[in-house]
């Protein structure tokens, strides 16, 4: 007996209800982008993807799980094209990528992070955690430039890792509210900014090159 040439039955519905999932986040994340999660419902949300509220919440069994997942596919994208043992600055300039590749994921994790800053909000706190292992990770970027000689000793890396992420997160705010702000500019001159202020060798107090072996007399 030959083998069937299409695909079995079970793989069928497996990869139409996949397709249904997707559209379904991928409607969660245009109508939060637009709306923000307080002013959208599920049915707007079923609406949009063109399914019934039954085969919604078949995938979805509540509102908060669905931004969980909306949460889980920004964080996706990032894991997916961010090189964590690579070099912190050209990652950072990779960021600006995100915009063109991913908008919807962009406009969707700002409006959810200005919804969920009250500590009873729906994500506050998966947020916070998100924020604090951010820190850690760019913090931990920065430690091993600092080991390997490429960077200051004197920088503190926890609080450079808030800084970068402050500018990360407010050129995403800025560029939604004008995306004709020039991306790959800023970011290009942002990582120009770090690469100097990061250089070993350099002066903490005004960013003067030493030569090795010189140390700054002080007053």
């Amino acid at each position: 007996m030959s083998a069937a040439s299409g695909p079995r039955p079970y793989e069928s519905l497996l990869a139409k209800g996949e397709d249904r999932k997707q559209r379904i986040l991928a409607a969660a994340e245009n109508l939060l982008a637009r709306n923000g999660w307080r002013n959208t419902s599920l049915a707007q949300i079923a609406r949009e993807a063109g399914v019934s509220a039954a085969g919604l919440l078949h995938h979805f069994e509540s509102k908060e799980q669905l931004l969980h997942a909306v949460l889980d596919a920004r964080d996706f994208d990032d894991d997916t094209h961010a090189d964590r043992g690579g070099d912190l600055i050209a990652n950072i300039g990779r960021v600006a990528e995100r915009f063109d590749r991913a908008p919807e994921l962009v406009g969707t994790f700002t409006v959810l992070l200005v919804e969920n800053i009250q500590p009873d909000a729906p994500l506050h706190d998966r947020l916070v955690a998100r924020q604090q292992a951010a820190v850690g990770i760019v913090a931990d970027a920065i430690r091993r430039g600092q080991l390997s000689g490429r960077y200051r000793s004197d920088l503190d890396p926890a609080a450079k890792a808030v800084e970068i992420l402050a500018f990360v997160n407010g050129m995403e705010t800025a560029w939604l509210l004008d995306p004709s702000i020039p991306l790959a500019a800023v970011f290009k001159g942002y990582t120009e900014s770090l690469a100097r202020d990061f250089a070993a060798g350099r002066s903490a107090a005004n960013g003067e090159s030493l030569k090795p072996g010189t140390e700054r007399n002080s007053i």
